[in-house]
């Protein structure tokens, strides 16, 4: 952040009724700060493409207000030692500025490092089964001791988040909370002291101000965070609809890898993990294990390994294999059923084994590419 000034005036922005946190952004491009937006005149509002006159009328109205606001909200920032991440500085989560609806500007409290080692978000149902509260935590234990530098990611809600955060906590390694509400409070409040220790390794972030009450669209706002801060997203259980299925779907849509722990065909909070494995918006695991060699993280899994894992597949892993090989790209699952000339069933069956052999990798889309060449 380039001032105190400056960072006055980006809070500031997003308060005024025409901006929003999109338009915010477009106004700094268009004026170079957002201090100038707060200077600008009429005639300057008048040269942005496709600005309204009332549009203009209102924002200039509503300057000093939101300014007045904003320097409550920079108070509370430098009492409590506050930091703040805007989406231009170099500091700020390179994974989530990558996505076209990243927030502005981010508020932090704690030792968050949010450029640092690799980064999982793990998500789930509010009202999970004490199985499902069984996997959760053993799949973050598992993958701390196999990626000892990796962040658990979660939103503190009940069930799955804030077993998840339990989970980092008891392994030793950082775990970051992505609240529905500003860093003046803490929401479930049984939850808080999960919180407080989380400030010692990873801590807090948030998009919202402070005096920002944990309102249900917050809650589907916040979930953009949480889907693309990460590498990947982890669905532990779910229904057939819920928060945890919004996140997935967002994670999805910014390209990152979806991975869900499936349950049986009559577990109702695990209807939605299997929908997601059905649609091939996420790849199944069982354990830290699957996802470790899913995302290639596995520092034993080195290339003469893969070769010799190649002589051990069957006839039809090698064929299918090197028909992807063979492409310069990646392949649609419907070509590659047409080439193999098999069941769909077969062909999945198929592709599942390479992909957790770390021969090949499933894109967004239902598209395949082998990894190794």
């Amino acid at each position: 952040m380039n001032s105190q000034d400056e960072l006055l005036h980006i809070i500031a922005l997003p308060l005024l009724r025409e901006v929003g946190q999109k338009r915010a952004h477009e106004l700094i491009r268009f004026f170079g700060s957002a201090s100038a937006v707060f200077s600008a005149s009429a005639a300057d509002f008048a040269r942005i493409p496709n600005i309204s006159r009332t549009a203009v009328e209102s924002l200039l109205a509503e300057r000093q207000a939101a300014l007045r606001r904003a320097q409550q909200e920079l108070d509370f920032i430098n009492r409590h030692q506050i930091r703040c991440y805007f989406v231009d500085d170099d500091d700020y989560p390179y994974r989530l500025r990558e996505c076209a609806d990243a927030p502005l500007l981010l508020y932090s409290k704690g030792n968050v490092e949010v450029n640092k080692g690799k980064m999982v978000s793990v998500v789930g149902t509010r009202q999970p089964t004490e199985r499902g509260k069984e996997r959760c935590r053993r799949f973050v234990l598992e993958l701390a001791a196999r990626v000892p530098d990796i962040t658990i990611v979660s939103g503190l809600a009940y069930g799955i988040d804030v077993t998840s955060h339990r989970a980092a906590l008891e392994a030793g390694v950082p775990t970051i909370i992505i609240p529905g509400h500003g860093l003046d409070r803490i929401y479930p409040a049984v939850n808080r002291q999960v919180a407080v220790s989380a400030l010692q390794n990873g801590g807090i972030l948030t998009e919202f101000m402070s005096q920002t009450t944990p309102e249900r669209q917050n809650f589907i706002a916040r979930n953009r965070i949480i889907a693309g801060l990460a590498d990947a997203l982890v669905v532990v259980e779910s229904k057939s609809r819920g928060g945890s299925l919004i996140t997935a779907e967002m994670a999805f849509s910014y390209n990152r890898d979806v991975f869900a722990f499936a349950g049986r065909a009559e577990d109702e909070k695990s209807a939605g993990c299997n929908n997601l494995i059905k649609q091939q918006k996420a790849m199944l695991i069982d354990n830290a294990d699957d996802f470790v060699k899913a995302m290639q993280w596995d520092a034993k899994q080195s290339s003469p390994k893969q070769t010799e894992l190649f002589v051990e597949l069957s006839e039809q892993e090698q064929q299918l294999l090197s028909l992807l090989r063979q492409q310069e790209d990646s392949m649609h699952l419907n070509s590659i059923l047409l080439e193999m000339k098999l069941s769909f069933t077969d062909v999945m069956s198929l592709l599942f084994n390479l992909e957790m052999q770390g021969l090949i990798k499933s894109l967004p889309g239902s598209f395949y590419r082998a990894v190794i060449g």
